[in-house]
């Protein structure tokens, strides 16, 4: 069974990456749609499923219960415990995968082909038939408030908290979806069925599938694994706005090094400048050591080991958004670098050599994502959920490489506002004012 399993683990990361990905629109009888794409020379199954909604979710007072709930999946279906649905799992060398964020519910699951009925038959029970077995909930409870805990004293987790409460009061971004000690201590047996209820649902799936399967295979399947499930979960919430006005909060913490977390509203994947917001964020704090936050924070000045930025974009908000750690004695000299240098991206703009070098950067690493089944179908689940076109892979290369010098420092001018940068500090930074 090792043997088999390993080979498996060898399927999903040894696959050479692939710049040309075809991908095929499968439409199942029962109304389920897939992107796929076909690869038969391994005898193997990639095959991701995403629930719209996931943290954001939940019931009102009931904080982390889809994140409990989603935990204990995998822990008995049917007839089968939390034990016996292991054993049934691993004789079919199948991999199942259970995971939340704020906007999603993903189910990740790998077979082989010769095990793909069974595979997929264990996994539509583990949708559409979990026990909740009140010894594996509060095995799993108790596993997610270690991991809480864990969350009280990373100063990161923390800065994270402290800048979404702020920014999004009021909506479920506002808190962390795997709740707190308290709510998830609170929860009962009927908190979880009700989570599931509200979060699993037919009319919020999405799929993508690369591997050793045909289209009218994957249709079939799709209406096979889905039946049976809730045809409607619980009410998305609406948008989330952004709270913030520009400004420094400090939270105390006892630590050597303080964290931050920075940003304001950013830009809707969906705006036609996103692409041209998308290269110049790369000049400004993309996660190579090329950036300008890299440069002036820590090649030249070696105020920190990491520090960079990146557009958020989830469903119900946007952001641009950015992280630096540094000791509490020069964080205050660190956060003065990062707010010159959003202001004089705002008003200088970009360079013709940075456009072209983030530009060749940007396109020539885009291929090496397609590293493996498992890695495309969930580019292409993504794809799907942002309301990307299916020819995206094919097109979104030409998109970088078409921003203009003026386009781009437009779009810095629009997306950079050093007024509204709202920074939130954990530690105990030496000369940093708060302001609220």
């Amino acid at each position: 069974m090792i043997r088999v399993v390993a080979l498996i683990a060898a399927l999903v990361f040894s696959l050479p990456a692939r710049a040309g990905v075809e991908i095929t629109e499968v439409t199942s009888p029962g109304g389920f749609t897939a992107w796929l794409v076909e690869e038969h020379s391994l005898p193997f199954t990639a095959l991701e499923i995403r629930f719209r909604g996931g943290g954001s979710v939940d019931a009102p007072g009931k904080r982390g219960a889809v994140n409990l709930m989603t935990g204990l999946i995998e822990e008995g279906a049917g007839t089968l415990d939390a034990r016996g649905f292991a054993e049934a799992r691993e004789a079919l060398a199948a991999s199942y995968k259970f995971d939340l964020s704020d906007d999603s519910l993903s189910v990740s699951a790998r077979f082989l082909t010769e095990n793909r009925d069974a595979a997929v038959a264990l996994l539509h029970l583990a949708l559409t038939e979990p026990r909740f077995d009140a010894d594996a909930v509060e095995r799993v409870r108790g596993q997610v408030i270690s991991h809480l805990r864990s969350r009280e004293t990373d100063p990161g987790d923390l800065a994270s908290a402290g800048f979404d409460r702020l920014a999004f009061a009021g909506h479920p971004y506002g808190s962390y979806y795997g709740g707190t000690v308290d709510s998830v201590r609170a929860l009962s047996r009927a908190d979880v069925v009700e989570a599931y209820r509200r979060a699993i649902a037919r009319d919020r799936i999405y799929v993508a599938a690369v591997g050793d399967i045909t289209a009218p295979e994957l249709a079939a399947l799709m209406d096979l694994l889905f039946d049976g499930l809730p045809e409607t979960g619980a009410p998305l919430p609406g948008e989330a706005g952004f709270a913030l006005a520009g400004g420094t909060t400090v939270i105390p913490f006892d630590t050597p090094q303080s964290v931050a977390r920075f940003g304001h509203a950013g830009m809707d994947q969906s705006d036609p400048d996103y692409f041209a917001a998308y290269v110049v964020n790369e000049i400004f704090g993309g996660a190579g050591f090329n950036s300008r936050l890299m440069d002036e924070v820590r090649e030249k000045r070696g105020l920190s080991y990491g520090v960079g930025a990146y557009l958020s974009a989830m469903d119900q908000a946007d952001l641009v958004y950015g992280y630096v750690a540094s000791v509490n004695e020069t964080m205050a000299e660190t956060l003065d670098v990062i707010r010159a240098e959003w202001a004089r991206i705002a008003t200088e703009g970009v360079t013709e050599d940075e456009l072209r070098a983030a530009q060749t950067y940007l396109t020539g690493a885009y291929p090496l994502r397609f590293d493996g089944n498992a890695t495309i179908a969930r580019i292409m689940v993504a794809m799907q959920l942002s309301g990307r076109p299916i020819d995206y892979i094919a097109t979104r290369n030409d998109k970088i490489n078409a921003v203009t010098l003026e386009q781009a420092n437009r779009v810095a001018a629009r997306l950079y506002r050093p007024d509204d940068l709202h920074i939130v500090v954990v530690g105990q930074p030496v000369g940093v004012d708060a302001t609220e």
